[in-house]
C-alpha cells in the first residue's frame, strides 16, 4: 500500500535503484526490449494538436532494429539478439513499448499487441510507455488483469507539474490529470511510472524542486528523470535559437549538484530508473552537457552522494 511516510533505509546504494530493485523483484537480471509497434499521439493526429510535443523526436532512442512495419515477435527476436553480448545473464525480458502513446488505440487493438508481445517465450511482462489522456478505466482494467500474472507498468510522460511549460511545450493536457491517472493507475494495482524532463523553456531549478515536491506525493512506483536535449529539426530548437536565456543549461557539474540536492528531498520508496538521457550527438544542438555517456553520469553522481554523505530522501519529510 503507498505511503509516503518515511521508512528506514536498506538499499545497497545510495539511491533506490531501479537494477536493484529488479533483481529483488525476479531474482535476477531481466532486459528491457524496445518496440515500436506504430502509436501515434492526439497532439500529433489532431485530435489536440498537430506537430506533437515541441521537444520530441523518437528517432534518437529508438534502437535501430525497431520498426513498425516489421510484427512485434520479429523486433522482439531482433532486440534480444542486439542486447546480448552485453546482457548475457539476462534469462528474463520485458516488452518496452515506448514510442508516442501506446495506449492511444482501441481496447481490441491494444489486446492483440500486448498479446503477441506477451507471447514471447521468456517474457516477464509489459513496460507500457503513453500518456495521461490516452488512458481510461476500461483500458486499466484489462491491464489490471494481465497484471495478475505479469508484470505491467504504465510509464507516464508527465514532464512537469506546471500547467504554463506544458502549454508552451504543446503537450495537450494538464498537471491535473496526470495527477489523477497516476491515483486511479496504482488503484488498480498497476505498476506505475512518470518520466520527467529538467530544464524545460521557462523553468527554474526552483520551478524544477516544487514538481520534485509534487511526485514525493503521488503513489509513483519509479521515475525516470532526464535533462532537456534540443534536438534538431525540432520546434524546440527553433525556440532556443531565438531565446536561448529561458532555458536552464546546466553544466554537468551543475546537473550533478542539481540532481543530488532533487533527491535529497525525494520520497525514498520511489524507484529511480534514470537520472539523464542519452541521444546519438548527430541528433543534437544547443544545450547537452558536453554528450558525457550515462554510466560516466551515474558513477559521478554516486561518487559525490559518497563524498557528501548523502542519498535519497536524506531530506525528505
Amino acid at each position: 500500500m503507498f505511503t509516503n511516510e518515511p521508512y528506514p533505509w536498506n538499499h545497497s546504494r545510495r539511491f533506490n535503484a531501479y537494477s536493484e530493485y529488479i533483481k529483488k523483484r525476479f531474482g535476477g537480471r531481466v532486459q528491457k526490449v524496445t518496440v515500436d509497434a506504430g502509436f501515434t499521439c492526439p497532439n500529433r493526429d489532431g485530435t489536440k494538436g498537430t506537430g506533437g510535443c515541441t521537444y520530441c523526436d523518437n528517432r534518437g532512442f529508438n534502437p535501430s532494429y525497431c520498426d513498425p512495419r516489421k510484427p512485434i515477435t520479429q523486433q522482439i527476436e531482433e532486440g534480444i539478439e542486439f542486447h546480448a553480448a552485453r546482457y548475457r545473464r539476462a534469462k528474463k525480458f520485458l516488452v518496452y513499448f515506448q514510442p508516442f502513446s501506446n495506449t492511444y488505440a482501441s481496447l481490441a487493438i491494444l489486446k492483440k499487441k500486448y498479446s503477441e508481445a506477451l507471447s514471447f517465450p521468456g517474457m516477464a511482462g509489459l513496460v507500457i510507455g503513453t500518456r495521461p489522456d490516452c488512458v481510461d478505466d476500461e483500458k486499466l482494467e484489462y491491464l489490471a488483469t494481465l497484471s495478475e500474472k505479469w508484470y505491467i507498468q504504465v510509464e507516464y510522460g508527465v514532464e512537469t507539474h506546471n500547467n504554463e511549460t506544458l502549454k508552451r511545450i504543446n503537450r495537450g493536457h494538464d498537471a491535473q490529470l496526470a495527477e489523477q491517472m497516476i491515483w486511479k493507475t496504482h488503484e488498480y494495482g498497476i505498476n506505475t511510472g512518470a518520466h520527467y524532463i529538467f530544464g524545460l523553456p521557462g523553468e527554474s531549478p526552483e520551478e524544477m524542486f516544487r514538481t520534485g515536491e509534487v511526485i514525493s506525493r503521488l503513489p509513483l512506483d519509479s521515475v525516470k528523470f532526464h535533462q532537456i536535449q534540443i534536438v534538431k529539426g525540432t520546434r524546440m530548437e527553433q525556440e532556443f535559437k531565438e531565446n536561448p536565456t529561458a532555458f536552464h543549461s546546466f553544466t554537468l557539474e551543475d546537473y550533478i549538484d542539481f540532481i543530488i540536492r532533487f533527491i535529497e528531498k525525494l520520497n525514498p520508496s520511489i524507484v529511480i530508473e534514470r537520472f539523464t538521457s542519452e541521444m546519438p550527438p548527430k541528433f543534437l544542438t544547443g544545450t547537452n552537457m558536453g554528450l558525457v555517456r550515462y554510466d560516466e553520469v551515474l558513477r559521478r553522481i554516486e561518487a559525490e552522494l559518497e563524498k557528501r554523505d548523502s542519498r535519497q530522501g536524506k531530506f525528505y519529510a
